[in-house]
Formats: structure tokens, C-alpha cells, sequence
């Protein structure tokens, strides 16, 4: 429900910044016509959009000199203002005034309080996606900038309003002296620009993290390195934030409404984290009951208090965070949930190993040259995936590597740790298992499938050497039955062995590879790179990178055979197998899961990205195995 609320924030926050942003206009021209605005605001907001699609890592160098000037200006105005309309409202920061405050008010002052939610709301904003900076420089630099600017800002609105009550409507700008007005305006759309920005990508990153843990459906993650670190892009989502977005501007004929709805997204969100860190002190820091509750009592009862006065406001605008929030939280629940039955099936249905072991080496099959990875959810055991490819082509490569791309409960994951390597069955099976580990929040920086391909030929290398090294027990000839799973790039001797060129495109590729005497032809490594290139024009113009064995001298002469095999294997090529699913709930299910499985979870997978695409397959290497799943 947090997530569903910080992706509506998403939709929510570069709407109200902008509208709040040009609303200043009036000021100067009290007769311009609301659709203008509307207009204008619209004009940003796809502008906002559209550099989301470019990438932002060439204007960043001034989002921080925008943030700093927008504050030492807010701050400057506040002090003119103070300076000016009156010099006493120092006294309005004595805490009795809280108290005079709801003595004259009563539930009217508690009912104001969801209006007062929005001069703090928004200051989280500056610190999102800011992890890579430590919590002593964040605290500094609120607590010694960010906070006094504010308060100094809103003081001078209110010794402006003190002399000034009718301005009340468009305070911050009524309060901008004249000479001052226009860089005010522009210095505050920038703002916007930056802040929204801000929410956008906490939006992606949020997104991403979810799909990654597996509540969201498949998006194709964009990063590229010259990027910022760690920066993301999900096409899908920018363009749905950016349509929900102008409807809620072009729907809505002031920001009061825009701000109900703000403020109940911000206050659920913060009461829900607030849950949730009282929660981590006792289970996961292990800080103790009592301090668990008292956070809770100290912090949760004054957001429970914004919490009711904004749940007020429901029907002035208040009902569209609530709606985009249950359209995200069904969505993340029906993947999740379709999600979860496949893999209890794929558990249930996989493979013994006591069935490959009776097939013998060559898996009663025939065996071709080159790799096949056979991508799975299962970190152990043989998918029926690989069966039932062998029921309809009884024929598979020399390598078999089934791959699992795994993420895991923490954040990041060190390179040295991100792959583990197995064998399955005796070493004539030639057949290995990779996981490969990945943190809620890595992202891959792989520009080409190259990259992933020679590392993971370099760990299953590794792995060989380490077996031989450690004597590798558990079979006749020295395999391992059990499947124990090697961390191989913790090794100090990982990739010393191997040597990598690049090239661009088939330059440098014909020769080495029509050299190979096999039973592929040279006709048929000319068919497939003339296929490769009216397929895939691009593949001209990738870099490809080239794994090349430079230290053949091992002490073990069956780990030379095996490292040799593997690397003449992946000079035929490598291939990806994926499973296409077509998931239907049983027949006698109840009509709610039917409807979710059939339905609601059909409409997500045949509508979101494919498998190939969010795993970074290359579509000219890919080979699709229909699976049929009864949940």
C-alpha cells in the first residue's frame, strides 16, 4: 500500500508543483484566463515527461545550484518580508500560540490542520534517492539549511499576511516585491522541474524494485553508464505518469483539490512508513518493546491527527489518491499472487534427478555444438521446461546451463558474490547451474548480452578449477550429484586466465568462426550472420566482446579438456530457452481466482514486456518452449 501511494505521488506531485508554479501569473495579470494556465502547466509537464525519455544526466550539473538558489531566495524574501510588514512575528514561534490556537478554533483548527500538512510536505522530496549519501550529511543539511529557509519563509508570509489578509489566496507571490517578481517565477518553475524530477525517479525506483521482488508486472528497465549513477528510466511508467498526470491537471480547476489529494497520498504514505519503522525497531534492530511503542505513541498519534483532518477533505479531491492507489495495489497483488501459484507449480512439476540420471550422458538426446541456457525460477532442481523442449525436439546442446536469475532480500549485492555455479550430475552430463544474485535496487549495466555471456563462462570455468581443487567427490567420475554451488568470484585467480578483445558488429568474427571444424558449415555460420544482420541491423553496431582462453597450462589435464570443451562451445554460439506460459486456473477453482488467474492476471502477462525483454535476451539467440500452467 506505501508503494501503490509513492507511485501515485508520482502522478500527484509534478502536477501540483507545476500548477502552484504558474499560479504566481495572477499576480501580474489578474484577468488571465484559467485555461491559459492549464495550458502552460501542460506544456511543462510533457516537457518534464519527454526529458525523462531522453535522460536528464545532461542538464543534472544544475539541479543542486537550482535547489540552493530557490532556497537562499525563499529565504532572502522571507526576511524582507519580516524586515518590512512586521518585525514581531518572531513571537509567533512561542508554542502557546499552538495552544490559543485550538482554544479558539476547536474541530475547525483540527479540520485546518490537512491544509497546514502541505507547508511540510514536499521537504522529503529534496532527500529522495539521495542514498549514496550518508545520514550525518543529510541531517546537516536539513537541519542547518533546508529547515531554517523554510521557517524564515513562512514567517515572512506571515508578517505579509498579518498587514496583508485579503492576498491570502496567492501569499508567496503577492508577498514577491516587484523588482524581484520575474526571476522569483522563473528560479521557482525551475524548482519544480527539479523536484518533480526528484518524485519521478523515486517513482522508477520504486517500480523497479517492486517488479524485482516480484509485485509488479514485467517493465523494461533503462540504464545506460554514462548515465547517473544508479539512475533508471521505465518507459511504460513515464507515459502513464505522464497521461494521469494531465488529466488530474485538466480535471482539476485549482490546486485546493490537487492539494487534498496531495495530502492524503503524503500523510498515508508517512503514517504507513511510521508503522513500519516501529515494526523494524523490535523484529529486525531488535531495540526493544517499549521503544518500538513509544516511536509509535510519540510520532504516529500527531500524524494520526494531519491523517484525520486530510481524510476530511475526501470529497473536494481527496478520492483521486485513494482510486490510483487500489488501481497500483490490485495490480501489484493479482501479479504477485499469479506470480507465486507458477512457481509452487514449476516446484511441484520439476524434474527428479534420479529420471536424468537413468537418460546416461548423453541424456538419450542429440548432442550439438554449442550452449544453451535454459532461464528458470527454480534454484534447484530441473525445470519441466527442459523436458518438455526434449518431448517435441529430442535433440539439445553440448552445454547445458540452467540459469536463475534470483533477487534477493538486500539492497545490493557485491560483484564478487553475484554468481553462484553448480553442477548437476556427473561431468559427462556437462550440465551446470548459475544463479545469478541480484539486490532489490541492482541495476544491470551490461551494455551488451556479451557481458553476461563471457562472465558467465568465466565463472563456470572458475567453478571447474575450483572443484578439481577442492576434489570434487560424489560420482564415479568426480561430479557432483548434490549440486553444491561454488561463490566463484571470490577467487583471487577469477578471470586471470582469460583475456578479452572487442570488435564492432561481424568485423572480426567470419574468419574465427568459419575456421572451426565442426559440423556446422561454413554455409550455415553465413546464413546465420546474414540472418543476424537483416534481423537485427544494429548488431552491426554493437561492440562485441570476444572471450579468449590466454593461460591453457593446468595441473589437472580433465580440467583442461573441460574448460577447452566449454570454450569451443561458445565459439558455436550461445542460445536462450524461456518458457512462454499460458496460465489457466483449475477448472473447479472458486470464481474469484478464476477470475483473477483468468482474467486479471492474463490481461497483466499478455500485456506487459516479455520475459526476453526484461531479461536482456537478444531476440536472434532466443528459443520460446510453450508451457501450459493449471493453478
Amino acid at each position: 500500500m506505501a508503494a501503490s501511494m509513492a507511485m501515485t505521488l508520482g502522478v500527484l506531485t509534478p502536477a501540483i508543483s507545476v500548477v502552484s508554479s504558474i499560479e504566481g501569473l495572477k499576480v501580474q495579470s489578474n484577468d488571465l484566463n484559467h485555461r491559459i494556465m492549464v495550458a502552460l502547466a501542460g506544456v511543462l509537464l510533457l516537457s518534464l515527461f519527454v526529458l525523462q525519455y531522453q535522460g536528464t544526466h545532461k542538464v543534472a550539473f544544475i539541479f543542486s545550484p537550482v535547489v540552493l538558489l530557490w532556497l537562499l531566495s525563499i529565504a532572502a524574501l522571507g526576511v524582507y518580508n519580516i524586515m518590512h510588514w512586521n518585525p514581531r512575528i518572531y513571537e509567533a514561534l512561542s508554542p502557546i500560540y499552538i495552544y490559543r490556537f485550538f482554544r479558539l478554533t476547536g474541530i475547525d483548527g483540527l479540520i485546518s490542520l490537512g491544509g497546514a500538512l502541505l507547508c511540510i510536505t514536499g521537504i522529503d522530496i529534496l532527500f529522495t534517492e539521495v542514498g549514496q549519501f550518508s545520514a550525518s550529511s543529510i541531517r546537516v543539511a536539513f537541519c542547518f539549511f533546508v529547515y531554517p529557509c523554510l521557517v524564515l519563509q513562512y514567517m515572512g508570509q506571515a508578517a505579509f499576511l498579518s498587514k496583508n489578509f485579503s492576498a491570502i489566496s496567492l501569499s508567496f507571490y503577492a508577498s514577491v516585491p516587484d523588482a524581484v517578481f520575474w526571476p522569483v517565477l522563473v528560479i521557482a518553475i525551475l524548482a519544480t522541474v527539479v523536484v518533480s524530477q526528484a518524485v519521478l525517479s523515486a517513482t522508477f525506483s520504486t517500480v523497479k524494485q517492486c517488479h524485482a521482488l516480484g509485485c509488479f508486472p514485467r517493465v523494461k528497465i533503462v540504464h545506460k553508464s554514462k548515465w547517473i549513477d544508479r539512475q533508471i528510466y521505465v518507459p511504460e511508467i513515464n507515459w502513464i505518469l505522464m497521461v494521469l498526470c494531465s488529466a488530474v491537471t485538466l480535471g482539476s480547476q485549482d490546486t485546493t483539490r490537487i492539494g487534498n489529494a496531495y495530502g492524503i497520498a503524503s500523510m498515508t504514505l508517512i503514517f504507513i512508513t511510521t508503522s513500519l519503522i516501529s515494526l523494524s525497531i523490535y523484529f529486525v534492530w531488535h531495540k526493544g518493546l517499549a521503544l518500538a511503542l513509544s516511536f509509535f505513541i510519540l510520532f504516529g498519534s500527531i500524524e494520526l491527527t494531519f491523517l484525520f483532518s486530510s481524510y476530511i477533505r475526501i470529497l473536494q479531491g481527496g478520492w483521486v489518491p485513494l482510486l490510483l492507489s487500489s488501481i497500483f495495489l490490485f495490480t501489484m497483488f493479482v501479479w504477485h499472487y499469479g506470480s507465486r501459484k507458477k512457481y509452487l507449480y514449476d516446484q511441484n512439476h520439476k524434474l527428479p534427478m534420479k529420471w536424468i540420471l537413468t537418460l546416461g550422458s548423453d541424456l538419450g538426446i542429440v548432442r550439438v555444438p554449442g550452449i544453451g541456457l535454459i532461464y528458470t525460477h527454480l534454484a534447484n532442481g530441473v525445470p519441466a521446461t527442459f523436458s518438455h523442449f526434449l518431448t517435441n525436439l529430442p535433440a539439445f546442446y553440448q552445454i547445458i546451463v540452467f540459469v536463475c536469475d534470483k533477487t534477493v532480500p538486500v539492497p545490493f549485492v557485491p560483484q564478487k558474490e553475484r554468481y553462484l555455479v553448480g553442477r548437476i550430475g556427473p561431468k559427462s552430463y556437462r550440465m551446470y547451474r548459475c544463479i545469478v544474485q541480484n539486490g532489490y535496487k541492482d541495476v544491470n549495466e551490461n551494455e551488451n548480452e556479451y557481458d553476461f555471456e563471457n562472465a558467465l563462462i568465466m565463472s563456470i570455468a572458475e567453478f571447474i578449477q575450483l572443484e578439481a581443487e577442492g576434489g570434487g567427490s560424489g560420482t564415479p567420475d568426480g561430479g557432483s550429484i548434490g549440486g553444491r554451488l561454488a561463490v566463484v568470484k571470490s577467487s583471487e585467480n577469477f578471470g586471470k586466465r582469460f583475456g578479452i578483445s572487442k570488435s564492432n558488429g561481424f568485423e572480426g568474427t567470419s574468419s574465427s568462426s568459419l575456421n572451426i571444424t565442426s559440423s556446422k558449415s561454413a554455409t550455415l555460420l553465413k546464413l546465420k550472420m546474414m540472418y543476424d544482420e537483416q534481423e537485427s541491423p544494429e548488431v552491426k553496431f554493437k561492440t562485441r566482446v570476444q572471450l579468449t582462453l590466454v593461460d591453457t597450462r593446468y595441473k589437472d589435464s580433465f580440467v583442461k579438456e573441460e574448460v577447452m570443451r566449454l570454450m569451443e562451445a561458445k565459439k558455436f554460439g550461445v542460445a536462450y530457452v524461456i518458457g512462454h506460459s499460458n496460465s489457466k486456473a483449475k477448472w473447479n477453482s472458486p470464481f474469484l481466482k478464476r477470475f483473477l488467474i483468468n482474467i486479471v492476471y492474463s490481461f497483466l502477462r499478455k500485456n506487459c514486456r516479455a520475459p526476453s525483454i526484461a531479461l536482456s535476451i537478444p531476440q536472434t539467440s532466443l528459443i520460446e518452449v510453450g508451457m501450459n500452467y493449471t493453478l
